[in-house]
């Protein structure tokens, strides 16, 4: 079940989350599917089961901004729960994905029955809020050059290898970091020139060279 892949419920007794499965319906959206815009009504927990989703905001001139990409086991519509609010970004499913989605009502008893659910989403507000703040720090102050490579190092270390494969697009992947596709697919480009990097597919990278890409 879903529930049992979430940071905020895995800590639960078995008998407390099927309790908690009871009051989540399953939602399934194909590839490129918009599950919610902005400005709508937020008015439940939209936790990812199966597949990825893409979160992000469009400025005044329809610029896409990447804000975060969620896995099986994340969740989204959090600030919902604590108010009545409406989304203040786009979510897209990057491929099929299945949801569990928990409406307010029902997430805000169980914060009153189970505490220890809000110091966990909490802990996952202030991960976030980190993020948030590092990237704004690193596109204010580091070089695209810079940016680039200290995301490759990132995902080396999240995955642990350095046969990488990059979880967005391109395109993706500009609007995280702040640039434009073609200067990313040039970037790359010259750090495989520079034998940093060796490209196998857009997507599948590996990494020659990690201490020469920290230096950048």
């Amino acid at each position: 079940m879903c529930i049992s892949i979430v940071p905020i419920f895995n800590h639960l007794t078995t008998a407390e989350m099927s309790e908690i499965v009871k009051t989540t319906n399953s939602v399934k959206h194909p590839r490129g599917h918009t599950i919610y815009r902005a400005n709508e009504p937020s008015d439940g927990l939209y936790i990812v089961h199966k597949g990825r989703v893409k979160i992000y905001r469009l400025s005044d001139t329809g610029k896409e901004q990447l804000v975060r990409i969620l896995e099986p086991g994340d969740f989204t519509g959090e600030l919902s729960l604590f108010s009545e609010s409406v989304h203040d970004a786009y979510a897209e499913a990057m491929e099929p994905v299945e949801l569990c989605v928990m409406g307010r009502k029902d997430f805000q008893q169980f914060l009153l029955k189970y505490p220890a659910i809000s110091l966990k989403v909490l802990t996952e507000f202030s991960t976030r809020l980190s993020k948030t703040e590092k990237q704004a720090a690193s596109i204010a102050l580091e070089s695209t050059e810079t940016r680039i490579a200290m995301y490759l190092a990132d995902v080396v270390e999240e995955t642990k290898s350095k046969r990488i494969t990059l979880p967005m697009s391109r395109k993706d992947l500009a609007s995280h970091l702040g640039t434009t596709p073609e200067t990313v697919s040039r970037k790359l480009a010259d750090f495989e020139e520079a034998g940093w990097i060796r490209q196998h597919t857009p997507s599948k990278i590996e990494i020659l060279d990690l201490d020469s890409l920290l230096l950048v």
